[in-house]
C-alpha cells in the first residue's frame, strides 16, 4: 500500500509542472506556427566580380537549381508587427564576411541588439548600409577584425560592401522578440501570445512583405500559411 501512495505522489509530482505549463501557455494564448511556401526562384544568381579568384579568394557558385527553395527560405523573416507591449529582448549576431560573400545573407533581430561584422578574407572589406532605420558605414578593415553595429530602430536594413559590390546580406531589425526564420522545409514557430490581435508579417528579399492578421488564443492545431509570392489565382477568390 504504501508503494501505491509512492507511485501516485511521485506521479502528481511529475504531472504539476507539466499542468503548470499548460495553463501558462493558455494564458499567453497559444503560440503562432505554420509553413512558408516558396515554388519558384526569385532572386537572380549573383555574378562573382571579375579577378576574384585571381586576389586569392574563392567565390562560392549561386544556389544550383534543385536548390533554390532552401536559398530563398533563408531570405525570408517572420515576425509580429506593432505590438506595443511585447518586449524586446537584444541579443548579439554574427554576420561573417567570408569567400566575398556575407553569411548568414539573412538574420532577424529584436531592435536594439547588435551585429557584429567579423572579415574571415585575406582582403580589406567595408561593410555599410544607407537605410533608413540604420545608415552606417565601418570603413576599410582586414581580416581578422570585426566591427559592430547596434540596431536601435525596427525596420529592412540591407548591408554592402563598399569594394566588392557583388556582396549583399539584410538585417531584419523586429520591433520585439517575437521574430523567427523558416527551418529548411518552411515551417515556423512564433514564441506565445498574451490574448488579442497581432500582425503577423513575413518578409522576403525580392517578394517584399505579406501581413496576415490573427487573433489569440487560436484553436488548437490552427497554422498560419503563407505562400510566397502570393498566386493570383488565389488573390481572386
Amino acid at each position: 500500500m504504501r508503494f501505491l501512495f509512492a507511485v501516485l505522489a511521485a506521479a502528481l509530482a511529475l504531472q504539476a509542472p507539466v499542468e503548470a505549463a499548460a495553463t501558462a501557455e493558455t494564458a499567453l494564448g497559444g503560440g503562432v506556427a505554420g509553413r512558408i511556401f516558396i515554388t519558384r526562384k526569385l532572386t537572380k544568381s549573383r555574378a562573382p566580380a571579375p579577378g576574384a579568384y585571381q586576389r586569392g579568394v574563392a567565390v562560392r557558385p549561386g544556389e544550383r537549381e534543385g536548390d533554390f527553395v532552401q536559398a530563398e527560405l533563408r531570405r525570408t523573416a517572420i515576425y509580429v508587427e506593432s505590438a506595443a507591449a511585447l518586449p524586446a529582448r537584444p541579443v548579439t549576431v554574427e554576420i561573417e564576411q567570408q569567400d566575398r560573400i556575407f553569411r548568414p545573407e539573412t538574420v532577424v533581430i529584436p531592435v536594439g541588439s547588435s551585429v557584429s561584422f567579423p572579415n574571415l578574407d585575406p582582403i580589406f572589406h567595408n561593410v555599410f548600409s544607407l537605410s533608413k532605420p540604420q545608415a552606417f558605414d565601418l570603413g576599410n578593415y582586414p581580416r581578422n577584425e570585426t566591427r559592430v553595429v547596434k540596431f536601435s530602430k525596427p525596420g529592412i536594413v540591407p548591408v554592402y560592401c563598399h569594394l566588392h559590390p557583388d556582396m549583399r546580406a539584410t538585417v531584419v531589425v523586429a520591433p520585439n522578440s517575437w521574430a523567427t526564420m523558416p527551418g529548411p522545409d518552411g515551417r515556423y514557430q512564433l514564441p506565445p501570445l498574451p490574448p488579442g490581435e497581432y500582425t503577423i508579417v513575413v518578409w522576403h528579399r525580392s517578394a517584399g512583405f505579406f501581413r496576415e492578421t490573427v487573433t489569440m488564443p487560436r484553436k488548437a492545431g490552427e497554422g498560419l500559411d503563407f505562400r510566397v509570392p502570393v498566386d493570383p489565382s488565389e488573390q481572386r477568390r
